[in-house]
């Protein structure tokens, strides 16, 4: 059921309507270097086999899995002959480039920079991660989207009509629920729409009058569990986990378990989940509600023990509770500010009062000297210089617990602002380090 025409072509819409860049160059043979990139099943071979039906240069094809450098080798010096001998172009179509090496991704560097191939390439991984720059530099990347389930079901339609390369030989009755069902499980995948259509009719036993009934306990028996588009190294792996993340900071409990629950039917690692889990409490729930991080490591543990199915339980609650926790990133604000402030600039000396006082001869260097022991003074607080100079790093807010810190993080800076203009009278010089000596 490969399309023979671009009107035949099901989908991708943005990039083959009528008067836009790829189908004018397509029409017109012009095309240069291209990448297609996409989910399995929406078409990327099939456009490039469409390329190779109207073009007039010489067209090669390789898979990735399958070839080797002498056979690409081969193709190549083939390439430069034919356009020294014959003036003849070559369009080269590698399936699956990502499988490429970076070796085996640079040989074809020289060929493409001087014109004697025009090179397609066709991947499921984003080819800024895994094709080589230069490679992308001199390309034109175009990105396929998964077909909607109009699309497939008129694919679907086509091939119970199609005689000739279709099921149209058979005599099939397929109920409109049925044919629907498998336009929506197949999640985009023309493949996988059309291989359970041919399931159905090919395993079907006919009724008493010789025909085939299609209803929707047949096509869900002939697709099986739904197959969510989700590779361990590639874009679904990383643009799930980062919605995930998005949508417990979005406060949006629902969205969250919706991420949640495609990682886990597509098998993703518990642990993790559950340590993505752990950085949001502390990046993005943080003091606002300090119990985040406890029950988010409580999770953790319990994840890593027990493993799916039941681990989906623990992990559930936690990203709930973050999802639903007082938000404060001031942690995160906090730290990188102080890290940026010591990586910039002068790096500050320990102040003598603060300086290590349990050793023999420190107290001749003067360290600790005008030590005040806060649990000597009320409410277990005194004003005195910690840093050696005025900085400001953490911002408490006003969410949740982070409330009542702001308001003491507030009373004591107060406290050591007046402390700067009229310094407080303590213990002076002979005062204590503390229990542990330090």
């Amino acid at each position: 059921m490969r399309p023979r025409t671009l009107d035949e072509y099901v989908g991708q819409g943005h990039l083959l309507a009528p008067g836009l860049l790829l189908r004018r160059a397509i029409e017109a043979d012009r095309i240069q270097s291209l990448i297609f990139f996409g989910p399995p099943g929406t078409g990327k071979t099939s456009l490039a086999q469409l390329i190779a039906a109207r073009t007039k240069a010489h067209f090669e094809r390789l898979n990735a899995v399958e070839s080797n450098v002498a056979e690409m080798r081969r193709v190549l010096q083939g390439a430069g002959h034919r356009l020294r001998n014959t003036g003849q172009g070559t369009i080269l179509f590698i399936d699956e480039i990502h499988r490429f090496n970076k070796s085996q991704q640079d040989s074809l560097l020289p060929d493409v920079e001087s014109g004697v191939i025009r090179l397609i390439g066709a991947t499921t991984h984003n080819p800024f991660f895994f094709v080589n720059s230069p490679l992308v530099s001199r390309s034109q990347v175009f990105e396929l989207r998964p077909l909607s389930p109009e699309d497939l079901f008129g694919l679907l339609l086509r091939a119970l009509a199609d005689v000739s390369r279709g099921v149209g030989h058979l005599p099939i009755d397929a109920e409109e629920e049925a044919l629907r069902h498998l336009a929506t499980v197949a999640d985009g995948d023309a493949r996988k729409a059309l291989n359970s259509l041919e399931i159905a009719a090919l395993t079907t036993e006919p009724g008493t009058d010789g025909r085939i009934r299609i209803d929707l306990p047949v096509a869900e028996q002939c697709i099986q569990k739904k197959a969510v588009v989700y590779d361990g190294d590639g874009d679904a792996h990383f643009d799930t986990i980062s919605a995930f993340i998005k949508s417990m900071r979005g406060s949006d409990p629902d969205a969250t378990l919706y991420w949640l629950a495609k990682m886990i039917h597509a098998g993703e690692d518990p642990r993790f989940i559950a340590r993505r889990i752990l950085v949001h409490a502390c990046e993005d729930v943080g003091l606002a509600d300090p119990m985040a991080l406890v029950l988010a490591q409580a999770a953790c543990e319990v994840a890593a023990n027990i493993g799916w199915p039941e681990a989906r339980i623990p992990i559930a609650e936690a990203a709930l509770y973050v999802a639903t926790a007082n938000k404060s990133n001031s942690v995160i604000l906090a730290i990188d500010k102080a890290l940026e402030d010591v990586r910039s600039g002068r790096t500050l000396p320990v102040p003598r009062a603060l300086r290590d006082a349990h050793y023999a001869g420190a107290k001749q260097l003067g360290n600790g000297l005008g030590y005040l022991y806060a649990h000597d003074f009320p409410g277990h607080f005194v004003p005195q210089d910690h840093l050696g100079e005025p900085r400001r790093f953490y911002e408490p807010t006003e969410q949740g617990v982070e409330r009542k810190i702001k308001e003491r993080v507030d009373r004591w800076r107060a406290l050591q602002e007046a402390a700067l203009k009229a310094p407080v009278e303590g213990k002076g010089p002979e005062a204590k380090d503390g229990p542990s000596g330090r």
